[in-house]
């Protein structure tokens, strides 16, 4: 149940024209630029002067949804972005819930504004930046809380073929193709109300995943080379060097799902992808669980990280090499304490 008086509050900001920032987290994923551009729509709609003000650029696989080509990247267009933000009415933000998650610098930019937050988003332990909070990890994707919220408000009619789309986008997207736990009937009830809106769900499948280049499935091909098996934790774990990633000329977006290929394999229920790079002075990493192993706890604690239960990222600012021998000294003490 949605509670009513956020529903109220809620209705009483969209009553009027409003100047409106909506803000995904850095490197945004399909429920991420999904929700901003679902929410985008509607706000249009009903007459409110809407920005997109994304941290950093987004993956090329997301670059056919309906308005994505208004996205503002902020690392790209600073003083346009920081004027749009300094004059908005209100900042929504999707997806994710410390503002850390934008990035240290838009961080720094986004904790100075005097506009009042609203936060939209499903993952564990929300921050309390926000004066509005719609936060429910019991959601499997940003985007069926969105839709969820915009029946509570009753403006599904306004929700068209671009809406739907744009919001059918993170549902696939983060429900990994409505198979993971947190698929539920609403979910498909939500997903049926999309489909009636017009929405050619076989298409959007196709730009998703259908969509590669030969670099791509050359460094999937590389990243499964790199997989190693610790059979005695039921752990996994691949990387990619950051010397890999120029080899085959990586984009954004291109190592998308690849952690999931960890979990593929019979008795392991736990785990990791190390990305190298050298440009940012980190490692970024995915972690992917199974069951009842809490990586949410696990990158909260060990890598300036966290998510759900069975998914979350993190970072490490030590060496690629280092990291792993950091990551498996861990799980030979610690696995067990991450148990739910």
């Amino acid at each position: 149940m949605m509670n009513e008086k956020y529903i109220e509050q809620l209705q009483s900001i969209l009553s009027s024209p409003k100047k409106i920032s909506i803000i995904p987290h850095r490197n945004p994923d399909g429920d991420a630029i999904g929700s901003t551009l679902g929410l985008y729509h509607i706000l249009k709609a009903l007459g409110h002067d809407a920005y997109i003000i994304s941290p950093n650029d987004f993956p090329h696989f997301l670059a056919w949804m309906p308005a994505s080509e208004n996205i503002i990247i902020f690392d790209k267009k600073r003083e346009l972005a920081n004027q749009i933000l300094s004059s908005s009415d209100y900042i929504f933000t999707l997806d994710f819930n410390i503002l850390l998650r934008t990035g240290e610098d838009m961080e720094k930019v986004l904790e100075k504004m005097t506009a009042p937050f609203v936060m939209i988003d499903h993952h564990q332990m929300p921050g309390d930046y926000a004066t509005l909070t719609f936060s429910n990890p019991e959601f499997g994707s940003t985007c069926e809380l969105l839709y969820t919220i915009i029946q509570a408000l009753k403006l599904t009619h306004l929700v068209d073929k671009d809406a739907a789309t744009c919001i059918y986008t993170g549902i696939v997207t983060d429900s990994g193709s409505f198979r993971f736990p947190k698929t539920n009937a609403n979910t498909h009830r939500v997903v049926a109300e999309l489909i009636d809106k017009g929405i050619d769900n076989p298409a959007i499948h196709n730009a998703l995943f259908d969509n590669s280049n030969y670099n791509r499935l050359q460094l999937l091909g590389k990243a499964l080379q790199n997989m190693v098996i610790l059979p005695e934790y039921n752990t996994s774990y691949i990387y990619l060097t950051d010397k890999e990633l120029n080899e085959f000329q990586h984009q954004k977006g291109d190592t998308e799902g690849f952690v999931n290929y960890g979990l593929s394999i019979k008795g392991i229920d736990l785990t990791f992808f190390f990305i190298e790079r050298k440009d940012e002075g980190i490692v970024k990493i995915s972690l992917r669980s199974q069951g009842n192993m809490d990586v949410n706890q696990l990158a909260r604690k060990y890598f300036e990280g966290g998510g759900h239960v069975n998914a979350a990222g993190g970072k490490s600012t030590l060496s690629l090499e280092d990291t792993i021998t950091r990551f498996t000294d861990i799980i030979k003490k610690h696995k067990k304490e991450f148990y739910v």
